[in-house]
C-alpha cells in the first residue's frame, strides 16, 4: 500500500515514514524538499497517484491565531481536494489532547483543521496526542540567558515513536472519525521535565515556573492537556526517552 506523509520530515513526520516502511508499505513523503507544497498544491496530484491512505502530520510553528488558522486552512483544504481528486480512501490526522478546553491561539488553527477534516469528502480519522517528550527541550531553547521560563502544566508527554506507530495502526483500519486520546505513561509537572532534562544535558538554565495568564493558564495548570477518557497509552517514559537521547 502506497500511504502519503504530510510533513514527513519533521519530528514525528520522519518517525511516521519509519513505521509506514516497517509494516511493509511504501511511503510517500509530502514536503517541500521533495517537490511537494501542501500550501499551494504544488506537487500534489502527482505525488497522490496510487495512493490508499495519507497521515497528516504537518505543522506550523507560531503562537499567532491568525497565522496558525490561515496554514492548516489553507493546507488542509489542499491537502483534502488533492485526495478526492486522487480517490484517496482515508485521510489521517495527528491533532493535540485539549485543544478545546485550552484557549490557545496556535490551537484555533488545528481546532479548524479538525474541522475540515471530519466534515469533508474523504472519510477521516483524527487522533488526538499530548506534546512529545521533546516539548521541554523546545521551551528551553526558546529562553535566552540563565534563566528559563516555564509554564506551570500538566503533562502526560509521549515518545514520538509511539505517536507514529498508532496513526500508522489507525492508518490500516477503517476510517473512525475521532479515535481515542493517545498519551504517555505518566503524569509530569512541565517546569520539572525540563530541570530533569537540564541535569542530564550542557544546558546552564535555571527553571521558573510560570502560571500564563487568566484561564487559559489556569487550564494548562489544572490538567486541560492531558486526557479525561480511556485510550491507548505509550510505553517509552520520559526517563527512557533522556537515556536513549
Amino acid at each position: 500500500m502506497r500511504i502519503a506523509v504530510a510533513g514527513g520530515t519533521g519530528a514525528a513526520g520522519r518517525k511516521i515514514v519509519d513505521a509506514v516502511v516497517a509494516a511493509g508499505h511504501e511511503a510517500v513523503v509530502l514536503a517541500r524538499s521533495t517537490g511537494v507544497d501542501i500550501t499551494t498544491g504544488v506537487g500534489l496530484d502527482d505525488a497522490l497517484k496510487a495512493v490508499s491512505v495519507l497521515i497528516d502530520a504537518s505543522n506550523k510553528t507560531t503562537v499567532r491565531r491568525r497565522v496558525s488558522v490561515a496554514f492548516f486552512t489553507r493546507s488542509t483544504q489542499r491537502l483534502l481536494d488533492a485526495e478526492k481528486r486522487a480517490g484517496v480512501a482515508h485521510h489521517v490526522v495527528l491533532s493535540i489532547v485539549g485543544i478545546d478546553r485550552v484557549d490557545l491561539g496556535y490551537y484555533e488553527g488545528k481546532r479548524k483543521q479538525e474541522e475540515l477534516v471530519l466534515n469533508g469528502d474523504v472519510p477521516a480519522t483524527v487522533l488526538r496526542a499530548t506534546q512529545f517528550h521533546e516539548f521541554p527541550e523546545q521551551l528551553l531553547n526558546q529562553s535566552y540567558g540563565p534563566v528559563a521560563i516555564i509554564p506551570r502544566m500538566l503533562s502526560q508527554t509521549v515518545d514520538t515513536r509511539d505517536v507514529a506507530a498508532e496513526l500508522v495502526r489507525l492508518a490500516l483500519e477503517p476510517p473512525r472519525g475521532r479515535a481515542p486520546d493517545l498519551a504517555g505513561p505518566e503524569t509530569h509537572e512541565m517546569p520539572e521535565l525540563a530541570r530533569r532534562l537540564i541535569r542530564v544535558s550542557s544546558l546552564r538554565r535555571r527553571v521558573l515556573p510560570a502560571t500564563l495568564p487568566g484561564a487559559t493558564g489556569r487550564a494548562m495548570r489544572d490538567g486541560g492537556l492531558i486526557p479525561t477518557t480511556p485510550g491507548p497509552r505509550g510505553s517509552v517514559t520520559f526517563e527512557d526517552w533522556l537515556k536513549q537521547r
